[in-house]
């Protein structure tokens, strides 16, 4: 039988594919790419914004026109908060929610040796992490989130914040080390508030990780600025696996529309933990530090003047390397969505698109600031017209000509 994946969404989909994929894969099906046609098709949905809703959809129509005799199992974080809405579109043999991700392959099995399912195990927690990569994998360390922010509905798609315990996720990293990956980014919905459920601290979590062998590499996919502490960039900033590269969620840089967000620090605390990381890790002559922020416009009340405090900040303030910019997605169910000051769709691209040039300006002087910094990549094995690819530890992208003894090894640069 022949199974084809198509994921959604985040790297933490991914990571919970790839482990769907391993289990499925042992019991002897057959990958192959959704557009050769499959006998069965696993779709892992999101739905962070309306726009995801949508692709979602149109993709499980798409797979069911091609191949209308095959078997399409659906899950992800759609999947969780418009189950009915998935199973009435034609085609679809089962949809599994957030608390059901342990049944998708004893029931997919099942369906294939025609028999009933009778394990209904339902895990709170799926572990899982992404393999097929040479050079990195994406470990999931904690699920939900208990934060609630007023625009968002993945608290509601993936449940309250869990995990499970460290010495369960230490086996996992072996194990992704015995695969011979060197690189491990650590996912999660809120990646930095492990530890609710077992007692345990992401500081904890990191300083276990770090005494792994054979991984050399850690990065943090996401982590929000409250739960980020100095004490924890201390350690990181010692000697530490983990890289000078840090994804951290600002999502609005005016303390009005923080507060109206429901966010959980100002823009002093946030430019403060910047300012810390910058002082504490950089030195001259050595590399500077990667910093991605992500930042949604258009929140309902953000006037011209409010945008424009989260324009200047980035610029003035934070200057990032990158910059993750959302359009503000009315979504059913949040405070947000109730408010009558909604922002304009037209308004909303005017100022993604300002944002879009800010982020080029900044991308651009950050790879500058870094030009003939001494640095280590990770190649990868992608053959791109006789070139290959690789990151340094804080995230820059170097080319080389292709040579395959450098795939999966860590390189000594000049950038």
């Amino acid at each position: 039988m022949r199974i084809s994946f198509i994921t959604l969404g985040c790297k933490l989909n991914y990571a919970e594919t790839s482990t769907y994929e391993r289990a499925l894969l042992k019991e002897g099906l057959e990958a192959v790419p959704w557009s050769k046609g499959a006998d069965i098709f696993l779709v892992n949905t999101c739905t962070v914004t309306e726009h995801s809703d949508k692709k979602s959809r149109n993709i499980i129509r798409k797979l069911h026109r091609q191949n209308p005799d095959a078997l399409i199992y659906v899950t992800g974080c759609y999947a969780q908060l418009k189950k009915a809405e998935i199973e009435a579109i034609e085609g679809v043999t089962a949809v599994f929610g957030a608390t059901e991700k342990s049944l998708i392959v004893p029931t997919i099995l099942a369906r294939l040796e025609g028999r009933e399912l009778c394990d209904r195990d339902l895990s709170t927690f799926f572990p899982a992490y992404s393999s097929g990569e040479r050079t990195r994998s994406f470990l999931k360390v904690q699920d939900g989130c208990d934060y609630k922010c007023h625009y968002c509905t993945v608290p509601y798609a993936r449940g309250e914040s869990r995990n499970i315990p460290i010495a369960e996720i230490i086996p996992q990293a072996e194990a992704i080390a015995a695969e011979g990956i060197k690189e491990i980014v650590l996912t999660g919905v809120n990646t930095g508030d492990f530890g609710k459920s077992t007692g345990e601290t992401f500081f904890e979590l990191i300083k276990q990780l770090n005494d792994v062998e054979g991984i050399e590499r850690y990065r943090i996919s996401s982590i929000e600025p409250n739960l980020l502490t100095e004490e924890m960039i201390d350690w990181i900033t010692s000697g530490t696996k983990f890289l000078p590269h840090y994804h951290i969620p600002l999502q609005s840089g005016c303390d009005t529309i923080l507060r109206e967000m429901g966010r959980r620090y100002d823009t002093a605390a946030f430019s403060h933990k910047i300012d810390y990381i910058r002082r504490r890790t950089e030195v001259p002559g050595g590399p500077k530090v990667f910093f991605g922020i992500d930042v949604i416009v258009g929140f309902p009340g953000e006037t011209d003047e409010l945008f424009m405090e989260t324009y200047t900040f980035l610029r003035d303030v934070v200057r990032p390397a990158f910059i993750h910019i959302f359009p503000y997605s009315r979504r059913a169910g949040t405070p947000a969505a109730s408010r009558k000051d909604q922002v304009q769709d037209c308004v909303k691209t005017k100022r993604v698109q300002m944002l879009e040039a800010l982020c080029e300006e900044l991308h651009k002087e950050f790879i500058e600031s870094n030009n003939g910094v001494a640095e280590k990549v990770l190649f990868e094995s992608t053959d791109k017209k006789g070139m290959m690819e690789g990151y340094t530890g804080n995230y820059i992208r170097i080319s080389r000509k292709y040579d395959p003894e450098l795939i999966g090894k860590i390189v000594d640069v000049t950038i």
